[in-house]
């Protein structure tokens, strides 16, 4: 059992009943829900769709996190090479500041490391402070802006975090305690 494993098992997340899985198609009207409260403009059912196929091929790694079997969010990662990439993170509105983004990102992470990605990158609203400060608690940092990237013209912040296979890395996720 890997480090993130074992942290992510004595998580408090267990213990208020959220699970992972992955993502199926049973969970695109839940998804698209959320999808459409949380972004202006919003993946179709389609787009999922075909990641969740991109996904049982092993070319990306998508779940979905519920309590007592209600979906509150979700996350996408796509592998390229020795990286991995965060194509989305989501939290139901009513469910944010509650630790289910940290402990999302967390499982991400895992899959990136299991998979032998050296860096994991992603884009991020230049405006979307909160996020920012929580992946930077888990070690990416600042590489670029990506301009008028979103629908609304506003930039993107493209955020690195290397060397995720490094003890260093492990430690820092040890001392973060599980996605809590």
């Amino acid at each position: 059992m890997s480090i993130v494993s074992r942290l992510l098992k004595s998580s408090s997340q267990e213990s208020h009943g959220l699970s992972i899985e992955p993502m199926r198609r049973r969970h695109l009207g839940d998804i698209l829900k959320i999808e459409e409260q949380v972004y202006p403009k919003p993946w179709t059912s389609g787009v999922f769709s075909s990641e969740i196929d991109l996904a049982r091929r092993g070319e990306r790694f998508y779940i979905v996190a519920k309590e007592k079997n209600q979906l509150v969010g979700y996350a996408g990662l796509m592998f390229m090479v020795d990286e991995a990439h965060i194509s989305n993170i989501a939290v139901d509105p009513q469910r944010r500041r509650e630790g289910i983004g940290k402990y999302l990102l967390f499982q991400l992470i895992e899959q990136a490391i299991v998979r032998g990605a050296q860096a994991l990158t992603l884009e991020v609203r230049a405006s979307n402070t909160s996020a920012h400060a929580l992946y930077r608690i888990f070690g990416f940092a600042p590489a670029g802006i990506r301009q008028r990237y979103y629908e609304n013209t506003e930039d993107a912040l493209v955020m690195w975090a290397h060397d995720i296979q490094s003890t260093e890395y492990r430690l820092r996720l040890n001392a973060l305690g599980g996605g809590q």
